[in-house]
């Protein structure tokens, strides 16, 4: 019995293994697509155990949007979808009015968006984010005294 629960689990990490490399190769196709158009800026809030979002921003050499899209979902079945209502707007001007109609992990991943594009066209380095585990040990090492 037990191997069949062992078989039923190999089955199933091969299949989201599968569904996750589609996944990649459409993300990695139209990103590719987005870059023949323009410049790309890049946005994302990932979830560990809920819905990440990335968010593209095709971009002409004055930052006005030529085209918006988003992939948001939990699955590997997400696709990168269009994200209404950014079309012929200036990336650096977008405010408070164009996010109002998105939702919170949408417009986290816009404003990261931005952040990214400000630091790159100045030229600086883009932080690496903390994992789980960095987070966990900084907390650990806190809690020690240790710096």
């Amino acid at each position: 019995m037990i191997i069949y629960f062992i078989i039923a689990l190999g089955l199933a990490w091969l299949l989201q293994s599968i569904f996750g490399f589609w996944q990649i190769r459409h993300f990695n196709r139209t990103f590719a697509e987005y870059r023949r158009l323009g410049r790309v800026a890049v946005g994302k809030r990932t979830g560990l155990f809920r819905a990440g979002t990335v968010v593209l921003f095709v971009i002409d050499k004055r930052n006005k949007i030529l085209k918006a899209s988003k992939m948001q979902g939990v699955t590997v079945f997400s696709r990168v979808r269009p994200l209404p209502g950014f079309e012929e707007k200036y990336l650096l001007k977008i405010g408070p009015e164009e996010l109002a109609p998105h939702d919170r992990l949408t417009k986290m991943a816009i404003e990261d968006a931005l952040r990214t594009f400000d630091i790159v066209t100045k030229g600086g380095d883009i932080p690496p984010k903390k994992t789980p585990l960095q987070k966990l040990m900084n907390l650990y090492t806190k809690k020690r005294g240790e710096t």
